[in-house]
């Protein structure tokens, strides 16, 4: 049996070669096992995201939930991959307690050798900080935690559990309370494409985009400003065609 698996957590290979948990508290696991745990952290929201922030000194990042560490990772990777000086804050919520003290004996992909030091330290202490990195986890109510930050976030990373387990973190008051974390200039992204998620995103003042790349399924990147980058989904049409459809709500 793997060193990482538990009681609540199995190791999974996903179709990438990377590893990512499925957990049995969910029965979801942290991934795509199909689009795979490193493409889609780097495709669906890593790179629609950070590569609109070339021209800031610093960029702060919310990452819904913490889970395994891949956006954040993924996150650190962009940046050297890419030889950027920005300075990168990246906090992040997470409840599992448990899952984080672990994260030491999780299989990450080769990409991510050189955070090692970053993963033991965030898994002991919850806390890293060099001259170009600043990481905090959180344990806690990750709704409580958002209402805490205003006009903050440059990136929020929404990757929670999906709205049929995880339903309060993707109702129409939970993005409220994220839109008022974010810079009116900020960006979202999520790996839902549901007409919900992106009703409770529009009905906050978000603008709806497609992120279509031809090695994941479609994803969600949502932003009070318009973006050049990702088609516009007309949601008034959206609206039009399916009246019946309605945001969660809390």
């Amino acid at each position: 049996m793997h060193k990482f698996n538990s009681s609540l957590h199995e190791i999974t290979l996903s179709d990438d070669g990377s590893f990512t948990a499925y957990s049995k508290e969910y029965d979801e696991h942290y991934h795509s096992t199909k689009d795979g745990a490193l493409k889609e952290s780097l495709l669906k929201h890593i790179i629609p995201t950070m590569s609109q922030m070339q021209n800031r000194d610093e960029v702060n990042i919310l990452d819904i939930c913490f889970g395994l560490g891949f956006n954040t990772l993924a996150s650190l990777y962009y940046h050297k991959q890419n030889s950027l000086t920005q300075r990168l804050n990246i906090y992040s919520p997470e409840l599992d307690l448990d899952l984080i003290d672990s994260l030491k004996k999780f299989t990450y992909p080769k990409a991510f050798d050189e955070f090692k030091d970053i993963i033991d330290e965030l898994s002991t202490n919850k806390i890293y900080s060099d001259d170009n990195f600043h990481i905090e986890i959180f344990i806690g109510d990750a709704r409580e935690y958002v209402k805490s930050f205003k006009e903050k976030f440059d990136i929020v990373y929404q990757d929670a559990f999906s709205p049929k387990v995880n339903h309060a973190l993707w109702t129409r008051e939970y993005f409220k309370d994220i839109a008022s974390s974010m810079k009116k200039s900020g960006i979202l992204s999520t790996y839902s494409i549901a007409l919900a998620t992106r009703l409770a995103l529009y009905e906050n003042g978000f603008k709806i985009y497609i992120n279509k790349q031809e090695e994941i399924r479609d994803a969600t990147i949502a932003s009070r400003v318009d973006l050049k980058d990702f088609e516009l989904v007309d949601m008034e049409h959206k609206i039009s065609c399916n009246p019946d459809a309605k945001p969660l709500r809390d």
